[in-house]
């Protein structure tokens, strides 16, 4: 098949499943968006970048806002708008994981990891939902490509300012470039390739963490100390086995029970409070993140036990086939739930597993450090299926190349002569 024949091919695998849920899902996209949507309808409305006009905020990690904010004002606040720019990402991760594939393994091999990476059941239905892991794998697919290619300081710098962005829009990330960095260093690209990495992040990151700190008060990529208190601390691992989320796990005693309006409303609290009654409400988004920051760490020293457990627990519900509880919407209809993704999941598991001695030692590397990142992320704050996701196109990668050697009878990575210089 052509690269032209196969770019037609991937881009119909991606874009139609994803549309045809678009359409069906349409009364419901917008009903189930992420607090990134309000803060992209005040900046839109006020030009405050927060909940509330004129109270800047720094809650959430800001990427997929700023996203939103360009949709909305390009296209306006329409299902339409969101669900096929969406799409659309999707069709972009698509194609570039076709283009990995190609260049570092073979043509064959790219377009079924494209297939099995865009085909995921899960994905093609959260793909088009308001959700920031859309622009997640993307980052993620172009951080993946970039590392293998990378042979100079320029390359560092691009990986690096691409790591940068992914931390933006996932501040799980943030030790993500000093994991790129080694392993440029390992490839052997040089000292310069490698340092530019961690250097190019914070070059990205600066404009946003200084913002924070002249507007919000705290030098900061995140605010939401919260979220991370609500995975680390004795309540979680008996509401996560029990069936719920973190969401759900009892807060603190000034917030419980709920309080009147006052300095422990969340930001997004006190931008739903001003909407329904115009009032805006005194609080301290550093005092809060100061507080449950203590918190946690007082919970990882006192209790590294508990901590253990809930680390073994974020480590099966990361993994798990099935599709775990989470926040946000859920995964689509309960058959593809709980039928068709744990066979997706399992028979991409083991391929991949096979694929790891079908593959030159480069990508091997490099997708074993992603999947592992990702598990100690989950160490840290918590695993469901929706945090894992973005980085599946690894694990897509790898099963192509086993499925690829199957097939042809040699070793996946070798390029066809065409290819050859």
């Amino acid at each position: 098949m052509s690269r032209r024949h196969a770019w037609a091919l991937v881009v119909a695998a991606s874009a139609l499943p994803r549309v045809a849920v678009l359409l069906h899902e349409r009364g419901g996209i917008l009903a189930n968006m992420e607090k990134s949507d309000a803060l992209a309808r005040v900046f839109l409305d006020s030009g405050t970048f927060g909940y509330v006009p004129g109270e800047p905020s720094a809650n959430t990690q800001p990427l997929y806002g700023w996203f939103l904010v360009a949709v909305y004002w390009i296209l306006d606040r329409r299902w339409w708008s969101v669900g096929f720019v969406q799409a659309a990402v999707a069709v972009a991760t698509a194609l570039l994981v076709y283009e990995i594939g190609r260049r570092r393994l073979s043509a064959r091999a790219g377009l079924l990891a494209a297939l099995a990476a865009t085909l995921q059941p899960y994905l093609v239905w959260h793909d088009v939902h308001g959700n920031r892991e859309i622009l997640d794998q993307l980052l993620a697919a172009g951080m993946f490509a970039l590392a293998l290619g990378a042979r100079s300081a320029a390359g560092g710098a691009a990986l690096g300012a691409v790591s940068g962005l992914a931390i933006l829009s996932n501040s799980r990330l943030a030790l993500l470039p000093l994991v790129l960095a080694a392993y440029l260093a390992w490839r052997g690209a040089g000292a310069a390739a490698a340092l530019a990495v961690p250097a190019l992040a914070a070059v990205v990151l600066a404009p946003w963490v200084v913002r924070n700190d002249v507007q919000v008060g705290c030098l900061a990529i995140t605010t939401d100390a919260r979220a991370l208190w609500k995975a680390n601390n004795l309540g979680t691992y008996d509401t996560l086995r029990g069936g719920g989320w973190i969401d759900d796990v009892p807060d603190i005693p000034q917030r419980r029970p709920h309080p009147r309006p006052g300095p422990w409303y969340t930001p997004q609290e006190a931008g739903v409070y001003y909407a329904n009654t115009g009032r805006k409400v005194r609080l301290d988004e550093c005092a809060q993140e100061a507080h449950y920051e203590h918190l946690v760490w007082r919970f990882w020293r006192e209790h590294p036990g508990a901590k253990a457990k809930l680390a073994a627990q974020a480590t099966w519900m990361l993994w798990s086939p099935r599709v775990e509880r989470e926040g946000g919407p859920s995964a689509g209809v309960d058959p593809a739930r709980r039928i068709v993704e744990p066979i997706w999941a399992i028979g991409v598991y083991v391929l991949a597993a096979a694929g790891l001695a079908a593959v030159p030692s480069s990508l091997r590397v490099l997708g074993l450090a992603f999947l592992a990142y990702e598990t100690l992320a989950a160490w840290v704050f918590a695993g469901t299926t929706r945090y894992r996701v973005p980085f599946d196109f690894v694990l897509a990668l790898l099963a192509a190349a086993a499925v690829d050697r199957a097939l042809a009878g040699r070793p996946p990575f070798r390029r066809p002569r065409s290819q050859k210089r």
